[in-house]
């Protein structure tokens, strides 16, 4: 069954409303290839089904979101056992999106946005600026996660910053921040574009390395001060990032 409010373009300066439905998906119920010229993002209220964008292939479930880009070629379909039930809501927009929106994301949190979007269905005159204004909130959770995201990883960065020297493992400094360890190791990968241990062990190499280099400490002393208590896996780690090993590095930094 499927449900499809009429929405008559209003020319809103920001995001113009453009589509709005819901629908039971019939089993391997599916649309495309196709290009839409505008922006629209399927939630997942129940069910299954994937999505195939760019090349790329996703599966996806409950409670995650689905967007098709203006001029881009899409495909999806249904579970063929457990179709998926979903809502969409499309707009136009002539400026840039406040937040950058992946291929899919997971943000159960908006289930209940898009729910109370079946409200423009009661509307006569109203319903095309009440889904501007839904969109736009929509956006403003966005944004919240968003500035939430960045600064907790700026406090498990500044926490490494301040603890390098300790036994310090990924699971404390998730701990820190109040997110189990897989979370927090692809949130923080996402935004620094390396896992918070390649991080943690840069940090710790580049501070033995300035030690050997300005206060002309031997290895094994750089190494227990960067959090190592064991020489031969520091010197692994130091080669493996600078190329060649503590001892040899040590040795350089002396002739300078």
């Amino acid at each position: 069954m499927q449900y499809r409010e009429l929405v008559f373009n209003k020319g809103y300066s920001g995001f113009n409303p453009y589509d709005f439905g819901f629908e039971d998906c019939e089993p391997s119920h599916h649309y495309g290839p196709a290009v839409r010229p505008h922006w629209l993002l399927h939630y997942i209220i129940s069910g299954f089904g994937y999505f195939e964008i760019d090349g790329k292939h996703y599966e996806l479930s409950p409670g995650q979101i689905f967007v098709i880009p203006p001029g881009v070629t899409t495909y999806y379909q249904a579970d063929a056992k457990k179709p998926w039930n979903y809502i969409w809501v499309g707009f136009t927009t002539k400026e840039e999106l406040p937040v950058k929106l992946p291929d899919i994301f997971t943000a159960p949190e908006l289930g209940s946005v898009f729910e109370s979007m079946k409200q423009c269905m009661k509307m006569k005159s109203g319903k095309e600026a009440f889904l501007s204004g839904k969109i736009w909130e929509l956006f403003a959770v966005l944004l919240e996660q968003t500035k939430q995201s960045a600064d907790w990883i700026d406090i498990a960065i500044n926490f490494m910053h301040n603890n390098y020297h300790r036994k310090l493992s990924i699971t404390d400094i998730a701990d820190k921040v109040g997110f189990d360890r897989s979370y927090f190791s692809s949130a923080f990968k996402k935004r620094m574009g390396m896992s918070p241990q390649s991080f943690l062990i840069k940090l710790r190499m580049e501070k033995a390395a300035t030690l050997m280099l300005k206060s002309d400490v031997k290895p094994s002393i750089a190494a227990v001060s960067v959090g190592y208590d064991d020489i031969f896996v520091f010197s692994k780690a130091f080669k493996k990032h600078f190329g060649i090993p503590p001892r040899e590095f040590a040795k350089k930094a002396d002739k300078l």
